[in-house]
């Protein structure tokens, strides 16, 4: 009995799935960027999952939104491992300065599939938040994707020892 091979198939499917995941970011992306505000929770959490959720390596995004809280772009600004991403603040600062954004959500994937925000994670939120609070620019939330995900506004781990 001959075995038969399946590895091409199940490459070229592959490579289907992630043309129809990234056509559907792009609809995402029209429909959520060029027709104005980010309305809940939600509305960034299907964004964001459809623009991050296929990725094999952490890769951390910022939404910059308007004082409507429209959307001004969408940015992914560091590419990391399987694991984790290095995520500088001063470059988040730079790139809200020059968007002129009114506030930001953040956003990064977990390749595992846990959406579980790690302690690097609540770390690195805190930092940015205050950061960016110098500037007067707040972070309105920081979605983990995983196989589900996971919203830090949602949580309460917004504005952790932030003094006004």
């Amino acid at each position: 009995m001959a075995l038969i091979k399946t590895e091409p198939y199940e490459s070229n499917f592959k490579l289907l799935e992630d043309k129809i995941l990234e056509r559907a970011a792009e609809i995402m992306q029209q429909r959520y960027i060029r027709r104005g505000a980010i309305h809940s929770p939600s509305t960034a959490t299907d964004f964001l999952k459809a623009k991050l959720g296929a990725y094999e390596r952490e890769v951390f995004a910022v939404l910059y939104l308007d004082g409507q809280n429209r959307v001004i772009e969408y940015e992914e600004l560091f590419f990391g491992t399987i694991n984790s991403a290095s995520v500088y603040p001063r470059e988040v600062i730079k790139s809200v300065l020059n968007r002129n954004a009114a506030s930001i959500i953040i956003a990064h994937n977990h390749p595992s599939g846990d959406p579980t925000p790690s302690q690097a994670d609540k770390l690195i939120t805190n930092k940015l938040e205050k950061a960016l609070s110098l500037i007067d620019v707040p972070v309105l939330d920081h979605i983990v994707i995983g196989e589900s995900c996971v919203s830090f506004a949602h949580e309460g781990l917004l504005n952790i020892d932030i003094v006004n």
